[in-house]
């Protein structure tokens, strides 16, 4: 029996030339390729700086530190999301405030925003003044609504910083995420839509959180210390030049890589919208140009860890997508969230299952994937008729 597999990167000669490239020099860090990557980037975003970094963690920790996060601070973002958004948050000793998501598009609610916003200036004190940051996520792809969240961080004087590390080539009503706060972050993981290995990349319009992110993600040199001089804490988040050279490669290639993204979910579209158990996703009307990330759907009243193991019978991988951040373990522990704090994310946490997905899979593997989750489906209908005849 073949598997199919969940991801696999987008990787021609083109890539692998790239990197011996790099090989044959002597420069493997602190390179040109770097900032190539950096330049290459900001000019697709029209922003006048990038910062690349080892990863997209790496990235949203730095933002948090550029603005001005720090203990007891409060940072406002969403539970439905990879751990890294509310993680980089921890990282400062700050505390993660969630606000629940829109139940079609699973990005944060501007509308619940708000309310959360006004809530924390009502407690008055310290309490609305903590707020340091507003972080939403471009959740699969998917923009989150921008404006009326930026017209927020403006009202209440708070930095939005996008964490788009799902989501590079998006477009929000017709301006490109990542771009459109005081900073936005993309990462590179080989399930990306473009991949470096690991690596992240900070955008941003201010040349001051420019400046600091560079030095930060260099043990804290600044431009003019002299040899191992270290103006300030810092972290070894350099990317080096091998993951770059692979970065230049991919982010010249990026629009053939959406496109190719785009087809695969069109045929999960077509061969998957009759059936009634599933909820196939939602591309906004603010969402200009969906960057698919991973192809997930939602379950209605079905048991999808019967589901995904019935799949791997048949050699169809499938994850759920995702539980919700509130609800993970240490979060729990640690905070005393529980189940029913945020309900539509846990809605959505409990019955998402996300189908193999990558921009060189073929039709025919969509049709196995499909035809797999079909019967599963069917059978699983079966056995339910047949408990509510006994």
């Amino acid at each position: 029996m073949t598997t199919i597999p969940m991801s696999q990167p987008d990787i021609t000669d083109v890539e692998v030339q790239a990197v011996i490239d790099v090989l044959r020099t002597s420069v493997l860090a602190l390179g040109p390729r770097a900032e190539l990557f950096e330049r290459k980037l900001a000019a697709r975003l029209d922003a006048p700086h990038a910062v690349a970094v080892s990863s997209g963690t790496a990235g949203l920790h730095l933002c948090m530190i550029a603005a001005g996060v720090g203990e007891n601070d409060l940072v406002v973002t969403t539970p439905f999301s990879f751990v890294a958004s509310a993680n980089c948050i921890l990282y400062e000793r700050a505390r993660p405030v969630f606000v629940d998501v829109d139940p079609t598009t699973l990005t944060i609610d501007p509308e619940a925003l708000a309310r959360t916003l006004r809530g924390l200036r009502r407690a008055g004190g310290a309490a609305a003044g903590r707020v340091r940051a507003i972080l939403p996520v471009h959740v699969f792809g998917q923009a989150a609504d921008m404006d009326p969240i930026l017209a927020l961080g403006r009202a209440h004087g708070i930095p939005v910083i996008e964490d788009a590390c799902e989501a590079i080539g998006a477009g929000y009503r017709g301006r490109p995420v990542g771009s459109l706060g005081e900073a936005g972050v993309f990462a590179f993981y080989p399930n990306k839509q473009i991949t470096t290995g690991e690596g992240g990349m900070i955008v941003t319009h201010d040349g001051a959180w420019d400046t600091l992110c560079r030095s930060l993600r260099n043990q804290g040199r600044d431009v003019f210390d002299g040899w191992l001089a270290h103006t300030r804490l810092g972290y070894n988040y350099r990317l080096d030049e091998l993951s770059a050279a692979l970065g230049v490669a991919q982010i010249d290639r990026l629009d053939e890589i959406l496109a190719r993204r785009a087809q695969v979910a069109a045929w999960y579209m077509a061969r998957l919208t009759d059936v009634e158990e599933l909820t196939l996703p939602v591309v906004a009307s603010w969402t200009t140009r969906m960057s698919w990330f991973v192809y997930v759907v939602r379950l209605a009243a079905v048991d999808r860890d019967a589901v995904i193991a019935a799949l791997a019978e048949r050699g169809v991988p499938a994850r759920a997508y995702f539980p919700p951040v509130h609800l993970q373990p240490f979060y729990r522990q640690r905070f005393g969230y529980k189940p029913g704090d945020f309900p539509i994310a846990e809605r959505a946490g409990a019955c998402a299952l996300a189908l193999p997905f990558f921009g060189t899979m073929t039709e025919a593997q969509v049709d196995t994937v499909c035809g797999a989750l079909r019967e599963v489906l069917r059978d699983a209908a079966t056995r339910r008729a047949m408990r509510a005849s006994a």
